[in-house]
Parts: C-alpha cells; structure tokens; sequence
C-alpha cells in the first residue's frame, strides 16, 4: 500500500464541502479539518505507484474550492498501535 498526505488549502467559505467531497474520492481514506498553515489534510492510499499521480492532480486538485495542495509521499510507517484495532468500536482491555 502507498501512503501520501496531503495538504491542501481551500476557499474559506467552503471547506466543508470539499472535504465531504474529498472523502468521497477513491483513494482517499480520511480527510482532516486542521488549524494551521492549510485547511485540510487528505490521507491517500492506493495499491500503485501510478495512482498517486490520478486521485492527487486527477481528482483532488480539480476539485472547486482547492487552491493548492502539497503531496508527501511516506516511505515507511512505524506505530506502536494497530490504529484499525484503535479506532474501531471499543478499545482492547476497555471492558
């Protein structure tokens, strides 16, 4: 799997809605509202290399309200948690 975070910068008056619609594009597994220097954080994961390139410029960019984004391509993950055990319902050891 090939991991990208992405920022994005956005028209002010419509984040909302491009989030939603960022959420909704293949490739895309989570969007995050964010303060700082950018609107929103995309997180992108494709099976291939090529891929990047279509969701990013393909899709993501053309998207109304996008004014820029800034792709980084992750090399390696490391984690101490299983954030797909985390983040679904209930924590292990919580009963």
């Amino acid at each position: 799997m090939i991991t990208a975070i992405v920022l994005i910068d956005c028209a002010t008056d419509s984040i909302p809605e491009v989030a939603e619609t960022l959420a909704a594009v293949p490739g895309v597994s989570e969007v995050y509202s964010v303060a700082g220097h950018v609107d929103l954080i995309a997180v992108v994961r494709v099976r291939e290399f090529e891929q990047i390139a279509q969701v990013i410029a393909g899709r993501i960019s053309k998207v109304p309200g996008v004014l820029g984004t800034e792709s980084h391509i992750a090399f390696r993950a490391y984690s101490q948690h299983d954030l797909e055990e985390a983040f679904a319902i209930g924590l292990p050891g919580s009963d």
